[in-house]
């Protein structure tokens, strides 16, 4: 069998062949989500048990709702994996906020039509709709000032670039990640890693590089904690650089402390003291919601935010048959028929 042709039955399951020793990462690729082969074996059990009975091709109307409270992300690539089938779709829109239990997706049609799809569709569902949620929280701590996500090195290659784009429609604003920034038709943003000044040797010497060969409009943020005093540092910096210096980053580990309060607002203090009123203070480094209200009120202007979003769990989404062929069903402890909200758009 071909692997790009959708799976219809348990003995397309059993001719599905994969060259193990050709395949280099252990991650789906497009071919493999779309044919399928990412769904649970029950599925394909079910759409056997069904055809034998001649019922596959009933109508039914499907919903989607979640157990708790979120932003909805994912839907666009659930529209893309439907698009070819015999089915309507609506959904709510990408970044609106939902409540436990409130249908966020309502799909109607032949039942064979997407049954192999409800694992794949609930899972593009359900990592997004927890990453959006997660940075819509960080969003909420930051207010006006930005943050950029920077979380595609907690996740596997695979499915950093979904994660990114979640956060960038749960208020990011903008992504350190090239491939999503790509989709997104933005650029990427980010400033410069621990390996560049340790490679080197100086923090100042790359600087100097660094403000010489970016681009005029490019804004030039220097981290600052890699060999010396943070304070120490960022003078050195803001002497050599002048105005060309847009800001500094803060990015002190654990180990000595983290980034504190003090720590920040004696850098401002000290910035400002020796007239670098200009240079803004970015932070990054295990970042939560709470920690970032208390930095944003002490001088910080920006933010860096990996694994508080990367590391949020998914939002526990479930599908239900609410319809057969035009009648309300539902298992015992749902109510039969559909559940309205005004807020779903048509997708399909």
């Amino acid at each position: 069998m071909e692997n790009n042709k959708a799976l219809k039955s348990l003995k397309d399951v059993e001719e599905y062949k994969i060259d193990r020793e050709k395949r280099k990462l252990f991650s789906a690729n497009h071919d493999d989500i779309l044919s399928g082969a990412t769904t649970d074996i029950y599925f394909l059990r079910t759409l056997d048990i069904l055809n034998h009975m001649g019922v596959a091709d009933r109508e039914v109307t499907a919903e989607i709702f979640a157990r708790k409270k979120g932003i909805f992300a994912g839907i666009e690539e659930v529209k893309n994996i439907l698009k070819d089938k015999n089915i309507e779709m609506w959904a709510l829109e990408e970044g609106t906020e939902f409540e436990p239990k409130e249908t966020l997706v309502r799909i109607k049609g032949p039942y064979k039509e997407f049954a192999i799809y409800e694992s794949v569709i609930l899972g593009c569902l359900a990592s997004p709709c927890g990453w959006a949620t997660a940075a819509s929280e960080v969003k909420e701590a930051c207010g006006d000032k930005p943050f950029v996500c920077f979380g595609t090195r907690h996740l596997h290659p695979s499915v950093a670039p979904v994660m990114e784009r979640a956060a960038r429609l749960g208020g990011a604003s903008s992504v350190s990640n090239i491939l999503t920034a790509k989709l997104l038709g933005e650029e990427p943003t980010g400033t410069l890693p621990h390996a560049s000044f340790l490679v080197a040797g100086d923090t100042l010497e790359v600087a100097k590089v660094y403000n010489e060969i970016m681009p005029e409009d490019h804004k030039r943020i220097v981290l600052v904690d890699t060999f010396k005093d943070e304070i120490e540092e960022s003078l050195r910096l803001a002497e050599e650089l002048g105005r060309n210096l847009y800001g500094i980053r803060l990015d002190t580990p654990s180990e000595r402390g983290g980034v504190t309060p003090e720590l920040v607002k004696e850098l401002r203090a000290r910035l400002d003291l020796n007239g670098y009123t200009w240079v803004k203070i970015f932070v990054s480094g295990g970042l939560k919601p709470e920690k970032i209200k208390i930095l944003s009120e002490v001088g910080v202007d920006a933010f860096g935010v990996g694994s508080y979003i990367s590391g949020a769990p998914a939002i526990d989404m479930t599908m239900d048959i609410k319809e057969v062929d035009g009648k309300p069903v539902a298992k015992r402890g749902r109510i039969p028929g559909i559940v309205e909200n005004d807020k779903l758009v048509k997708m399909l």
